[in-house]
């Protein structure tokens, strides 16, 4: 950029080019809740999916980049254990699979089927161009308790 037209920028997009270039990731572009999560992602893993108390759900679309893996360990009584995640995607990606592992432990299978993208997206505080990462989260869920549903059976 020519210097003119950084000078004619309002001084938070200077703010925002600079702080772009020392990060890895544009820093001012996500909420706190998100760089929380993406800088100190909770339960990363994997779980035995072998286990038959272990549900693994896999989402995304390799050509679009987001890639979610979300697994849960349930015990006896149908109360989530564990869960684990590894995700392939942007910064909201995730931290959505970090937050998403969080809500699940400590709930009943019926319970975390309720959780809702719109609660991941609300806590995150995630712009509209990135709740599809939200609705992976939601879709991961779905996906890793009726793969521990089928085990069950």
């Amino acid at each position: 950029m020519c210097a003119s037209v950084i000078m004619s920028l309002p001084r938070n997009v200077n703010a925002l080019l600079k702080i772009s270039r020392t990060h890895s990731v544009p820093v001012a572009l996500y909420h706190q809740n998100v760089l929380e999560h993406y800088e100190n992602p909770r339960n990363v893993g994997s779980l035995d999916k072998k286990d038959k108390n272990v549900g693994t759900g896999l989402v995304g679309a390799p050509a679009c980049g987001d890639v979610m893996k979300l697994q849960i360990k349930v015990d006896d009584d149908g109360k989530i254990i564990d869960a684990k995640f590894k995700t392939f995607g942007c910064g909201s990606a995730i931290a959505s699979s970090s937050l998403a592992t969080e809500w699940v432990k400590g709930k009943t299978v019926d319970q975390a089927n309720q959780l809702k993208n719109t609660d991941i997206a609300k806590e995150l505080s995630l712009p509209p161009v990135k709740l599809h990462c939200s609705m992976l989260a939601e879709d991961a869920i779905k996906a890793a308790l009726e793969d521990y549903k089928k085990k069950q059976k």
